[in-house]
């Protein structure tokens, strides 16, 4: 099996972590992961490929914002909030603060419906 790199907490970059927060669907699985604790890569309800789900989740690991476990054939996703807060204080709260309270965690469930 392929190890998965996961860098040090030393080792996280600024730039890094909030270009993998940049995107909508990377910050909707971190808030999911927040709210609801470690989830598989494939529980998450985006409408997107399991390829582009993949995408997702490598750079969210590389840029240290998850780790990421394997279980079996699944990939166990966490998020790295002890590093990130020792790293950049902070950070995480404001930036997943600011999103739950936008509209966009309703964006993926609206289109979800529509996909029935």
């Amino acid at each position: 099996m392929k190890l998965l790199h996961h860098p040090d907490r030393k080792d996280l970059q600024l730039a890094s972590v909030l270009y993998a927060l940049s995107d909508p669907i990377r910050l909707y699985v971190v808030s999911e992961i927040r709210k609801h604790g470690e989830q598989a890569c494939n529980s998450f309800k985006v409408p997107i490929a399991k390829s582009t789900m993949s995408h997702h989740a490598r750079t969210l690991r590389e840029a240290g914002v998850v780790y990421t476990r394997a279980q079996g054939t699944q990939r166990i996703m966490s998020l790295r909030t002890d590093d990130l807060n020792e790293r950049f204080p902070g950070l995480l709260d404001s930036v997943l603060q600011a999103y739950d309270s936008s509209e966009q965690p309703e964006l993926f469930t609206e289109q979800e419906e529509g996909l029935e």
